[in-house]
């Protein structure tokens, strides 16, 4: 049995988190916990020094787990070690950039006797909602609109991918969404859409379309 605290960027990721990936990973040994980057009710685009300060706090109050995280590439501020070098790169070339300069950041403030393996960085890209492009039917169906389903398939196959739709503030994943469906709730209400998509759509499926998240979701499962 692991235990894996996930910190993560807001309440929709909390959700997802807490009722999609916990469930099937916990059938698999690994049990995952979600907490909150920030204050309560705080919007993202946070600071690295805040998310380094929390990441800490984690490693440092539990010894025996494995921490990991969830934040959006969409977003990101500009203190977020790695991401001027990873500004302008294809998608697949991102994280190799930026998840390596975090866990170094990380590393050198545990200090010389930390573990490295205990520490997972994880940017989703691009963001959260990408996952939910994984199965354009299933968002097409909670949002009880059957047409848009060929809208959003239109997107990925354009796109060449759901982690290949990009980060510009009019065409991120979310906005996207937005632009079809208005009314698309964030969040971890029982009417919030993304956790509900996302329990219809299934871990599996999103890691058959999203390789880079299907790699973290298989070094957590290497924890069990």
């Amino acid at each position: 049995m692991s235990r894996v605290l996930v910190l993560v960027e807001g309440p929709t990721e909390r959700a997802i988190v807490d009722r999609v990936f916990a469930p099937e990973m916990g059938g698999r040994g690994v049990y995952l916990y979600p907490r909150v980057v920030g204050k309560p009710g705080h919007k993202g685009g946070n600071k690295f020094a805040t998310v380094l300060r929390e990441l800490k706090a984690l490693l440092s109050q539990e010894s025996d787990s494995t921490v990991t995280m969830l934040f959006d590439y969409y977003g990101l501020r500009e203190d977020w070690p790695g991401l001027a070098s990873a500004k302008g790169k294809r998608p697949e070339e991102i994280p190799t950039i930026i998840e390596p300069a975090i866990a170094a950041e990380v590393a050198a403030e545990m200090g010389l006797d930390f573990n490295r393996n205990r520490f997972i960085p994880y940017v989703q890209l691009h963001e959260t909602e990408s996952l939910l492009f994984a199965c354009p039917d299933k968002m097409a169906q909670i949002f009880q609109r059957p047409e848009l389903e060929a809208e959003f398939t239109k997107i990925v196959e354009e796109c060449g991918g759901c982690e290949a739709i990009n980060d510009d503030p009019e065409t991120a994943p979310s906005k996207r969404i937005i632009r079809l469906f208005p009314g698309y709730k964030k969040g971890s209400s029982v009417n919030a859409h993304a956790h509900r998509i996302a329990r219809h759509i299934g871990l599996q499926r999103m890691r058959e379309q999203c390789p880079h998240f299907n790699e973290w979701m298989t070094k957590i499962e290497h924890l069990a």
